[in-house]
Order: structure tokens, then sequence, then C-alpha cells
């Protein structure tokens, strides 16, 4: 027998929940293929098999939370595993049908009385198969065992810590005072209001819940805003679209521009590049910009590597890729670590302002928001221009308001001046 295990998955990535189960116990797996999809905080990862046999048991079920290392199925590596289930079915049925041999029709119908018996002694209790047959072993009672997960289901550590209790009268007097937690943690999933719908958060929305409540309770986050005329910048995408999407087959976008943009107030404000930890501030000479995109299952921050080296036509290539990637949900974990600055915008869905929160340890993002055509004072003149509000938001533990302000006036003056951008190359 060979164990699957959850492997190494990224330096910040310790555990995961399973979302779906690619292989069932009996099925048959080939080493090197798929078993099972893991989601994580940042993306669904699929889990291979390192051995080739039958898949005989799973140690976790969909839903569960499974830490790096720990052994989630048992691989039968001489695929005898889903022989076993099916020859004991036989002789049942064979019993049954000699009227003859009396004393082998005896334990044939009583096996199923004790089956019958094992079900309706469980049946309300929510186990994973694998504590199911572990409680078995070990002769403990699933209903009387404490359990931690929020849904009341028993898993295979509920059982092992019960099978350890230290003596077992406190098991009648730990039950009671777990039994109403499990159903009090229950109760909002059994709402008996069919107007109401109950969907259970997806890991990646849970954790991005954690991450932005701990973001708001750790840093001391502000946001400053300014709004910048687009005049110059849609006038220069008119004249050479064309062109830019013959010789670079993609379009040319306002993305790469504010890009070009934000690396170069970065340069000037370094300090909005920068990450803190404990008492020190790292200070990082690369720019490797997130650019937030929407997804089904939430938001995600694929990166730009080391953009302040690519033309405005590989921004606008990389930008549109993992855009792709992520919709389509294939962004690898190599898309998604690191980034030293965020942009996102809340302007693709009609947003005219927003305060957007960090993407931590970040200390610096860039909120863009729709273009809205206004009357803007120009000289002694008012003219319609195209016009957007920007928002920063930093982290005032080491970003001061003056650095803050003159990083969105450095944005604002070279998007109302793009010959800058393409100076600086």
């Amino acid at each position: 027998m060979a164990e699957v295990k959850v492997p190494e998955l990224a330096e910040s990535i310790s555990e995961g929940s399973i979302a779906q189960w690619l292989k069932q116990p009996g099925d048959h797996v080939e080493k090197g293929e798929y078993v099972l999809e893991l989601e994580t905080d940042k993306v669904n990862v699929e889990i291979i098999s390192d051995y080739t046999g039958t898949l005989s048991e799973h140690l976790a079920e969909e839903g569960d939370t499974v830490q790096v290392g720990q052994a989630i199925a048992i691989v039968d590596e001489n695929g005898s595993a889903a022989a076993a289930p099916k020859a004991e079915a036989p002789k049942v049925e064979e019993a049954k049908a000699e009227p003859v041999k009396a004393e082998q029709a005896a334990p044939a119908k009583e096996a199923p009385k004790a089956e019958a018996k094992e079900s309706s002694s469980t049946q309300q209790v929510i186990a994973s198969p694998a504590a199911r047959k572990l409680a078995r072993e070990k002769g403990i009672d699933l209903t009387q065992v404490p359990v931690a997960d929020p849904l009341g289901r028993v898993r295979v550590q509920d059982v092992e810590a019960a099978s350890n209790a230290p003596a077992a009268p406190a098991a009648p007097a730990a039950a009671p005072k777990q039994a109403p937690a499990a159903k009090q943690a229950a109760a909002p999933v059994e709402v008996n209001d069919d107007r109401i719908e109950v969907v259970k958060m997806t890991r990646r929305r849970q954790t991005i819940a954690k991450r932005l409540v701990q973001v708001q309770s750790e840093a001391a986050m502000l946001t400053t805003f300014n709004e910048v005329d687009l005049s110059a910048v849609m006038e220069l995408r008119n004249r050479h679209k064309d062109s830019f999407v013959k010789t670079n087959d993609v379009k040319l976008g306002f993305m790469s521009f504010f890009t070009k943009a934000v690396i170069g107030a970065l340069k000037k404000y370094p300090l909005l590049n920068a990450e803190i930890q404990g008492d020190h501030i790292l200070k990082k000479n690369f720019y490797d910009i997130g650019v937030a995109v929407s997804t089904d299952e939430g938001l995600v921050v694929p990166v730009v590597r080391d953009a302040d080296r690519k033309s405005f036509a590989e921004i606008e290539k990389n930008i549109s890729d993992l855009a792709v990637k992520a919709r389509n949900n294939k962004l690898g974990l190599s898309d998604l670590s690191g980034g030293t600055f965020t942009i996102t915008n809340g302007g693709t869905f009609g947003s005219l302002l927003s305060t957007p929160i960090l993407n931590a340890p970040q200390v610096g993002i860039l909120g863009m928001h729709t273009i809205k055509t206004r009357p803007i004072a120009v000289g002694d003149q008012i003219e319609n221009r195209p016009m957007m509000y920007l928002a920063l938001s930093y982290d005032h533990r080491i970003v001061d308001g003056k650095e803050a302000v003159g990083f969105l006036v450095a944005i604002k003056d070279m998007l109302e001046d793009p010959e800058q951008l393409l100076l600086q190359g």
C-alpha cells in the first residue's frame, strides 16, 4: 500500500481544501495521473499519484481541509483493492440461494442485521468513510465523538482524538457540551425558509475575507485621491491603435499606460514599492506589478514580472494572457506569488470612486475608475474632457501623506503628458 500525500505547493501555502476527487475508490490510477483537485488560498491545484495501482481508499472527503504532507488517499500497487469488495457480494447471494446448506445460510442472514444495526446507530452522524472505518476498528460510537468541523462532520482526526481520550468517564461529560456546539454551528445551514439559499463560502472567498479584515486591522491604511485628464492618452491611442495591433497583435489599452506611469512614480517614491517585516523595511529594487482580475470565484492578482523592462506591447500581452488564465482557472502559483505593487480597475464595472484595500504585504495600491466626460476649466475656457478619478491606498506606517500625494501627482503628470512614458521606455 502506498499513500498519496499533499505535496509542497508554495512557500506561503501550508494547507488547502479538497474541491473534487477525480478518482474514486476502486478506480485504477497510473503514476502521474490526477487524482483530486485541491483548492488553496490562491489557485486550484490538481494533485497527482506517484504510484500505479488501484485507489483503495480516500482518507479525506471533499470539503475537508488538509495540510501539506498529509496522506489523503491509499493506492494498492498490487491492484487488489477493487477486487475484494466485488468478490464478497456473490458469496452472500450464493448463501441465500442454497436452502440445503442451513449452516451457511444462517450467517448470511445475520450479516444484514449487523449492517442494519450499525447504520441505524450512526445514520444521523455525518462522517467520512475513513472516519467510519477507523471508528469500527477501534470500537468507537460515532455519536459520542466530539467534532470540530463547523458542519458537524466527523473526520478521522476526531475519531483518533476520541480514541486517545485519557479516561472513559470523561466522554459522557464532554458529549453533551460538544453536541449542542455542533448543532449550533450547523444550524445556519438548515434554514427553514425556502426564500433563503445557503451557499458555503469557497476557500478562496474565505481567504479573501480573512485577509481583507486582517489588512484593515494591522495596517495604518489611508487613501488619497486625485483626478487625471486622459485626453492626451486617448488621442495617442487613437492615432496608433491600428498600427499597434498590426505590429504587435494586441490592442493598445489603458493598462500599459498606467503600469508605466506607476513604475515611473515608484522610482520617485520607492517606499511605496517596499514591504514591512517586523521593525524593518524591505526596499525592493524591482517592479513586479500585480493587476487585479475579477473571476467567478473571487478576485485574484496575477503579477506582471519585471514590468519596468517590458515594452507597452509586452505589458498588454502579459495582462491579457493572465486575465484569460484567471477566468479559465488556469493560473499557476508562480503567476500569483510575489508582487511589489497592485493596480485595480473598478472602472471596468462602472465605479466612479472607491477606496481600494491593500494587497498585503504590499504597502500601496492604485485604484482606477470609470472615465467620465466632465466640464473642466482649461485656461480661461471650459472644455469637456475625459476625466478619471484615481485613488491611492497606502500604509501610513512607512508612507507619509506628502509621499502619497506626490506619488499620485507624478502619475497624473505622466498620463497627461504620455510622451514622458515613451522617453522612460
